[in-house]
């Protein structure tokens, strides 16, 4: 039987490396690791399902434990993120804050794309939070549009 161990990375594929790197560095404080790798081969093409592949790709450590690996495909040219929460296999990357008032003012003053203000999750109005009462959410875009989410627990 099979049996994950722990979670190891999460990919995601951006239009410019250098670009995304530095957004997340600046933006969200998630700064490269140093590690980085390249390929350009068929091997690498059969296990991705993507024909004649070349792609570069940067870790960043996200928090204490998740790496997160992004992913320029310079071949073949990759079409933009499109992609809505509700679509089937969108994925959005969640990170913990601690002060969510403090992180809204540091991504308006850089120009971030906010979705809308944070909300608290609190049951009524359509939401059950059950366990999750009291916790704040905002959603925002990186610079390719790809989904992320801000998290502050209760206190």
């Amino acid at each position: 039987m099979l049996k994950v161990t722990r979670m190891h990375h999460i990919g995601v594929p951006v239009s410019d490396l250098d670009r995304s790197v530095r957004w997340y560095e600046d933006v969200l404080g998630v700064a490269a690791n140093g590690v980085t790798i390249s390929a350009d081969n068929a091997a690498l093409g059969a296990v991705v399902e993507v024909e004649n592949p070349a792609m570069r790709a940067v870790f960043s450590l996200a928090g204490d434990n998740v790496l997160l690996e992004l992913i320029q495909y310079d071949r073949p040219v990759p079409k933009p993120f499109e992609g809505r929460n509700c679509d089937v296999g969108v994925m959005h990357l969640c990170f913990e804050v601690d002060d969510m008032d403090t992180a809204v003012r540091h991504l308006r003053e850089r120009g971030v794309h906010l979705n809308a203000d944070p909300v608290i999750l609190a049951s009524g109005d359509g939401i059950h939070a059950g366990e999750l009462a009291g916790t704040k959410i905002l959603y925002l875009r990186d610079p390719d549009g790809i989904q992320l989410e801000l998290f502050e627990l209760p206190r």
